[in-house]
């Protein structure tokens, strides 16, 4: 089964990136509140680059990947929120990162929940999100779409949490 390559919800829509969407990511990869749990520093404007190449390349090896998450409203790219499963992490997971003026507004949420349904539809079991013990933002965000805590262990030599999302979204696992 493929994932689709572009998913619509109410005010969103997720989309594959594109050449020049890495200079709004910037937004984000640069500011060091965005990045503190992610990367642990601001990054340079090459290392947004390498940083949406690696996602667009995911999709190339994997089938599946991030989305840019594109604001219905104003067509701007907020973030990026999909599929994620690096060769060293536990097993598939759900990403969210939006760049901090998207903060607040429920598109991480949005953005999750449709995630939610073609993961399962492609893994058939439900995918988890790695969340670090202090990402607070990131935790309320996989509460909010019914992932559960499964357990806490250290990843990279940090400790981390595994929340496992429902089997579909809005339902139990």
């Amino acid at each position: 089964m493929t994932v689709a390559l572009t998913l619509d919800t109410e005010r969103l829509v997720l989309r594959q990136f594109e050449a020049e969407d890495w200079r709004v990511l910037h937004e984000h990869h640069s500011d060091p509140e965005c990045t503190r749990f992610t990367f642990g520093r601001a990054l340079s404007e090459g290392e947004t680059w390498r940083a949406m190449a690696s996602m667009v390349g995911h999709w190339q090896l994997r089938g599946y990947g991030p989305y840019a998450v594109v604001e219905k409203a104003t067509a701007a790219v907020v973030g990026s929120v999909g599929l994620w499963y690096p060769n060293d992490w536990p097993e598939p997971e759900i990403k969210w990162a939006l760049l901090r003026r998207a903060w607040g507004k429920g598109y991480a949420h949005e953005a999750a929940r449709a995630v939610q349904r073609v993961a399962v539809e492609h893994f058939g079991t439900p995918p988890i999100s790695l969340i670090g013990v202090e990402n607070l933002p990131s935790i309320k965000v996989a509460l909010s779409v019914g992932a559960e805590f499964e357990r806490r262990f250290r990843f990279r030599g940090k400790p981390c949490n595994i929340y496992r999302h429902p089997r579909v979204a809005g339902g139990g696992v």
